[in-house]
């Protein structure tokens, strides 16, 4: 299946849409617990991102993972957001304990419906578990999703064969998949900062 439209098609921002900052919490940085990980750059990503749209005044929804146990338990202090996305005042803070950002509290669906928000634009951490799930969910109910993929990171991981695939080969798959099935318009945050400032440019 080939798809190139997302890629060719100009990038444009809508006034009012949304940044959705997923998990950057602390925990992450419990490397022997996750591994390695790709994309150093994510999180000065990340900032630029968080930035462009407190300088535009469009809205930022954080989002916070409350895990049971491990280095995102609730209460502990991997649960806590890193100090750059603490330190905003978002239009929306979520709490999930599962992958998808629609399926926490507050609703997230709920709210972007209520304001008439057509247009999401995801970043975070993890590229392939909680953005990617979001991303698709965001897709299927009709939103017209933005995928930064430069902006979030993952960590390697080992499947069912006991073989580890790379983070950076992992990261690829989702932004392949998310663009060759048209869930979302997988871009760089270059471009996405050009469409918050209100230039248009062409995707990736």
């Amino acid at each position: 299946m080939t798809n190139t439209d997302a890629f060719d098609a100009p990038l444009a921002l809508d006034p009012d849409a949304v940044l959705i900052v997923i998990d950057v919490q602390q925990g992450f940085e419990d490397h022997d617990y996750w591994g390695p990980r790709d994309n150093p750059q994510a999180e000065q990503r990340i900032a630029e991102l968080i930035a462009a749209w407190q300088a535009t005044g469009r809205p930022i929804v954080t989002v916070q993972h409350a895990s049971p146990a491990g280095p995102l338990a609730q209460g502990t202090p991997g649960y806590e957001l890193k100090d750059f996305v603490a330190a905003i005042t978002p239009d929306l803070h979520i709490t999930k304990s599962v992958n998808s950002a629609f399926y926490g509290t507050p609703d997230l669906h709920a709210w972007l419906r209520e304001r008439g928000a057509r247009q999401v634009v995801i970043t975070g951490i993890i590229t392939n578990v909680c953005n990617e799930t979001t991303a698709r969910m965001a897709g299927n109910l009709g939103y017209d999703a933005v995928f930064p993929a430069d902006a979030m990171h993952t960590f390697d991981m080992t499947g069912p064969d006991g073989v580890t695939v790379p983070a950076a080969e992992l990261a690829r798959a989702t932004g392949t998949v998310l663009h060759a099935m048209r869930f979302a318009k997988v871009v760089t945050t270059e471009a996405v900062l050009k469409a918050a400032a209100g230039a248009q440019t062409r995707g990736r």
